[in-house]
């Protein structure tokens, strides 16, 4: 039998997809799964493409039918199950082998495992993978953190799956060790503040204007032919549009309105703060699903808890526009962090390129990462891309209508989270003499901590008495 050119370990969603993706564009795979049972059904339901994987019930088997030096991707959960596998396959493999973790770790345990398996002679890749099965199956954007010689040996097959943006690949090498998981928690930060934006504003039509499903669905669908135009827009527009076949309700009213989550983002917000950076639109997302899964909390505030009425004459043209420019706004803060991590570990990251490879493929793509990549590349006055010409223009021109829609969504009592914090966020930045020296004073009165001031250097206290 044709040794295979790469190994799928975890038939799961993703790995599933990725395997069929692999096969497709000619690659031998082999295949294999912890539950064995997954492994028959999987090969025949891959029809004509059967021909090109090669299934194993056993590792020992697996990494036997594998290349030399072979290359092993790990689709399986994240954390213990991947350490748990790389003791396992660890004795059965030889010095240059690769193995590849396409999960959602945490990429300080993707620092550690390349450390270890770097020093052991083996070449470890961290590889963040977003589009959800469909872009797994035909084309996810790909985020690598790996040595360049191990990049080298991969990327001719990472660029054959990956989606493509016209002709350019979305993957890339953004770092070496962790920095490829590191890009990808990032993004799905960015993925939980724009996804709660959007619902916001859907809660607003719904709550304070009285707007059915489908009106609200033909509105989003409308936007995602303008600037707001994405994949979570357009997501959001199927699933508003969506009937239940049983009952004829909208589909959406009949989920319970409880969020879940898997960790990415409050990790971005936690490495935010180590970082000493703000991602607060982000911050807020994550509260947002947090405070949705408490449910019987909120039905009995409900009844004791007063607010206005949530009475809201809809202006979509300036909810449009609060969209736009929330959205650039939690981009922006991502893109922060993701500058204070290059730094913080000498990744070099290529920002701008980063913004080039969530155009397709990924669950925030968007035409905005044009704009952004743009930005990016170019001259950005104190590293802040809202600061460059462009990006500036699109928030002068959309903070007003984000403005006046937190300020309509407060008077009507309807919570817009999100949308609040990224506004809060620009008005703290635009602020050329903030309020800290007030803090400063306090820090000062209470524990002598001291303070710097403006008019001469040094440090000094203060004499309070």
């Amino acid at each position: 039998m044709q040794q295979a050119d790469i190994g799928v370990y975890g038939l799961g969603t993703m790995g599933s997809a990725l395997a069929l993706n692999l096969a497709e564009q000619g690659f031998h795979v082999a295949v294999t799964n912890r539950e064995v049972d997954w492994i028959a059904p999987f090969v025949t339901e891959a029809g004509p493409l059967a021909a090109n994987l090669a299934p194993y019930e056993t590792l020992k088997a697996f990494v036997a039918g594998l290349a030399v030096p072979r290359v092993i991707l790990f689709m399986i959960p994240a954390g213990a199950p991947v350490d748990m596998m790389i003791k396992a396959v660890r004795p059965l493999l030889e010095q240059g082998d690769m193995i590849i973790d396409g999960g959602n770790a945490n990429f300080n345990d993707t620092r550690r495992r390349s450390a270890d398996l770097d020093a052991a002679g083996f070449e470890f890749i961290g590889m963040g993978v977003s589009g959800g099965e469909d872009g797994a199956r035909h084309g996810p954007s790909m985020m690598v953190g790996s040595s360049e010689t191990a990049w080298a040996r991969l990327r001719p097959m990472a660029q054959a799956i990956a989606a493509k943006f016209g002709s350019d690949p979305c993957v890339a090498r953004v770092g070496p060790d962790g920095a490829g998981h590191f890009v990808k928690t990032v993004h799905n930060g960015i993925e939980y503040a724009d996804m709660q934006m959007i619902s916001e504003v859907y809660g607003l039509l719904r709550d304070g204007a009285n707007w059915d499903a489908a009106r609200i669905g033909r509105l989003f669908g409308g936007w995602n032919n303008g600037p707001l135009a994405s994949f979570l827009i357009e997501a959001s527009a199927d699933v508003l549009n969506a009937v239940d076949a049983l009952t004829g309700t909208p589909l959406v009213d009949l989920i319970v309105d409880a969020a879940g989550q898997k960790g990415t983002g409050r990790w971005t917000v936690i490495e935010a703060l180590k970082l000493g950076q703000s991602a607060s639109a982000i911050e807020a997302a994550v509260g947002a699903r947090a405070w949705s899964s408490v449910r019987d909390v909120r039905a009995d505030a409900a009844g004791i808890l007063t607010g206005p009425p949530a009475d809201l004459a809809p202006d979509t043209q300036q909810m449009e526009q609060a969209l736009l420019a929330g959205r650039i706004l939690g981009h922006a803060q991502g893109f922060d962090v993701l500058r204070a991590a290059s730094q913080e570990y000498g990744w070099s990251l290529d920002l701008g390129r980063i913004a080039e490879i969530w155009r397709a493929g990924c669950i925030i793509r968007s035409s905005l990462l044009d704009d952004l990549a743009a930005a990016l590349k170019g001259a950005q006055p104190q590293d802040q891309m809202i600061l460059s010409p462009a990006i500036a223009a699109l928030l002068n021109a959309n903070v007003p209508g984000l403005r006046r829609v937190v300020g309509a969504a407060v008077q009507a009592g309807l919570p817009v989270p999100a949308l609040s914090a990224s506004l809060a966020w620009y008005d703290s930045i635009r602020q050329a003499r903030g309020t800290a020296n007030l803090i400063q004073g306090q820090r000062d009165y209470f524990g002598e901590h001291g303070f710097a001031r403006l008019d001469k250097p040094g440090k000094f206290h203060g004499d309070f008495s």
